[in-house]
């Protein structure tokens, strides 16, 4: 085998499909990157056996061939090359010439034929999204997810397509964030869980551009992602998703409208007097057009009034700010309406047209300010 291409177009395809080496295996063959030149394009894939993703790069193929080169060691030597054409070339036994301008490299390759080769998917369910649509619902959702290993189901994210609507849902036995995103076609209902890794490792490739678009493809184990010339192919975790239905009412005692830069911003200024680890609340007290937000740690305390608009009843409630900030971060409004009904009972911060919702639950203040 051998092909030159730039440097700068091996290292893009490199880093793309280095998302899907292991850190981890007990199987050698699997912390490679396998390059193939054998049918016309040179496609770069890596697998993990739960994720696969495989990427096609510019270049001329002068020989065709395959070859399977160690992951970590390529991906270094192709970063720190001089920014010029690269030359890969692959002997008979597999031992791989890495050239650029004066650098030379020699490493050992291994035959493609133990590869795992990503499974073949039936390209036929689909439903299409733009890139910018797809990277902002993963930002707005990714970060409720749980990176407990011992409830499989939490450590994903619900996709579920429903007419023109595709609904992300993502939980973590503390909150809820849901995202609803307008398609421009209408699909067969769909209902998968898709591993949080997964939709990490997408939102990093992803472009993010409105007119780049992906097709997302389904079947009864897997999806599939493919855009611009990667394909990412995911299992999906297996199980029925919870009912959250269950959790979203729409009863209220109390509406307030805030700033949502202005309430963002003095959480944030609060968590500067909680250290990693403790698990302070911040106390946000609301009576008619004020907000007062409190926090008391070992270091200090600190108290701050906010202007608001509200309806319904006075109410004095708790929360981990750090659920606060994650939510507010993501939402592009100016202003956000809360939603609360007791102490005890979950907030909701949701827009009118309930294109987003996140459901965060209170915590007891009253024990853990003391």
């Amino acid at each position: 085998m051998k092909f030159v291409c730039k440097k700068s177009d091996l290292l893009k395809g490199v880093n793309i499909v280095l998302k899907a080496v292991p850190s981890k295996t007990t199987m050698s063959i699997l912390e490679c990157i396998l390059i193939d030149a054998s049918a016309g394009s040179i496609k770069l894939t890596a697998n993990d056996m739960e994720l696969g993703i495989e990427t096609v790069i510019e270049g001329d193929i002068l020989e065709k061939g395959i070859v399977a080169i160690d992951a970590k060691i390529f991906s270094e030597i192709v970063r720190k090359l001089p920014d010029n054409d690269v030359t890969v070339e692959t002997a008979s036994d597999f031992k791989t010439k890495i050239t650029c301008e004066k650098a030379k490299f020699d490493i050992s390759g291994k035959s493609g034929e133990d590869f795992s080769y990503l499974p073949y998917i039936e390209k036929s369910d689909f439903i299409s999204v733009s890139q910018f649509s797809l990277k902002e619902v993963i930002k707005q959702t990714i970060f409720s997810i749980s990176d407990n290993e011992n409830n499989k189901m939490m450590t994903g994210e619900l996709f579920e397509i429903e007419g023109s609507i595709l609904k992300v849902v993502s939980l973590d036995g503390h909150r809820v964030s849901i995202r609803n995103l307008e398609l421009k076609e209408s699909y067969d209902k769909k209902k998968v869980i898709v591993p949080g890794k997964t939709l990490m490792e997408i939102s990093k490739i992803l472009s993010g551009e409105m007119d780049a678009f992906v097709n997302i493809f389904f079947t009864k184990n897997h999806i599939v992602f493919e855009f611009d010339q990667t394909v990412v192919v995911s299992r999906l975790i297996e199980g029925e998703y919870f009912r959250i239905e269950q959790m979203l009412s729409s009863d209220y005692e109390t509406k307030v409208q805030v700033n949502k830069k202005e309430f963002l911003n003095c959480i944030d200024r609060a968590t500067l007097l909680i250290k990693e680890g403790d698990k302070k609340p911040i106390i946000i007290h609301i009576t008619d057009g004020d907000m007062s937000l409190k926090i008391t740690s070992g270091i200090g305390s600190m108290n701050e009034e906010i202007l608001i608009e509200k309806e319904g009843k006075d109410i004095m409630i708790g929360f981990n700010p750090k659920f606060l900030i994650d939510a507010l971060r993501v939402i592009d409004d100016e202003t956000v309406t809360l939603y609360l009904v007791n102490p005890k009972a979950p907030c909701f911060i949701r827009d009118d047209a309930k294109s987003y919702i996140y459901l965060i639950l209170p915590v007891n203040f009253n024990s853990a300010a003391n």
